[in-house]
């Protein structure tokens, strides 16, 4: 007998083969599997057929199997039921027992504003989780998230558009932020003082703050830049030391200046405001550890 390529076998018939070899009666298997009687026969022509064997034979006690369907039926069940197994299963995610590692890729101002709260609560939830960090700006961030090698990103990024799924957390304006007792501390502060103040600024290339710094040098306000630094972990110290004024994101004024002896006020220019979304790519949209980091980040930051 020529040997029989899988292309030419329908998986439904091994499907009517198991049921029939477990009922051995045809209006049985029939019900079973919601097909009509003459289908199921036709279904058992065919495999007949195929395999080049009775397979089944009528008797008074319903149909009973040839030795060939004696020595398929137990490899059969056990190939369809992995086949089942594998199709079915979704990886699961118990994130009290999970020691999974998660990357996500956010700015310096992320990491300030998003991982102190977001560990606090993994800790908790997910006790053997751990997390890294990168850059957004230092990495290729699409193809290392295609790859698997970044989970998540945080951020206005508006290159992660092909094969991405985004969500927005939130949308945010911009603040001046300055030491307590400062000249400008209390007093209002506009367009003359934000002109006659002496600013840090943050050089963050690339970022959704770095567009906004373009935004105020292009504008006609004039500032008095007297110190550059390339993130914004050093700014609250420097801030609280000096008399230097810094633009920043609304949100990290306010965690700034519930850690550290600074205040905030409006900004006095008229920026727009930065969106900013969770990234992830299509190919993980549905793994479970991914659907669970996702959701945790969204309730946790979104309005």
């Amino acid at each position: 007998m020529q040997e029989l390529e899988l292309k030419d076998l329908d998986l439904n018939l091994l499907v009517i083969f198991l049921q029939l070899f477990r009922d051995r009666r045809v209006t049985t298997a029939a019900e079973a599997l919601d097909l009509s009687q003459p289908g199921v026969s036709s279904a058992l022509n065919r495999l007949r057929r195929l395999l080049g064997d009775e397979l089944f034979y009528r008797t008074g006690r319903g149909m009973q199997p040839t030795p060939y369907a004696e020595e398929l039926a137990e490899p059969i069940e056990e190939a369809l039921a992995l086949i089942r197994q594998t199709v079915n299963q979704r990886s699961a995610f118990d994130p009290l027992t999970s020691s999974r590692r998660f990357v996500i890729g956010m700015t310096d101002v992320g990491e300030i504003y998003f991982v102190p709260s977001l560990m606090r609560i993994i800790s908790k939830l997910a006790p053997g989780v751990t997390i890294s960090t990168v850059r957004n700006s230092r990495v290729n961030l699409k193809v290392e998230m295609e790859d698997g090698l970044v989970d998540l990103a945080i951020g206005l990024l508006p290159d992660l558009k092909n094969d991405f799924y985004q969500r927005r957390l939130f949308r945010q304006g911009y603040a001046c932020l300055f030491r307590v007792g400062h000249p400008f501390d209390g007093v209002p502060f506009g367009v003359d003082e934000f002109a006659a103040a002496e600013h840090v600024v943050v050089v963050s290339s690339g970022t959704g703050h770095g567009k906004t710094d373009e935004l105020i040098e292009r504008s006609a306000v004039r500032r008095n830049v007297r110190l550059r630094v390339p993130h914004f972990v050093a700014l609250p110290y420097i801030l609280e030391e000096t008399d230097l004024v810094a633009t920043v994101p609304e949100r990290i004024a306010m965690r700034l200046a519930s850690s550290f002896p600074l205040r905030f006020v409006p900004h006095p220019l008229d920026l727009p405001d930065i969106q900013i979304n969770l990234f992830w790519h299509a190919k993980y949209h549905r793994d479970a550890g991914s659907q669970w980091l996702r959701t945790l980040i969204c309730e946790t930051f979104g309005n």
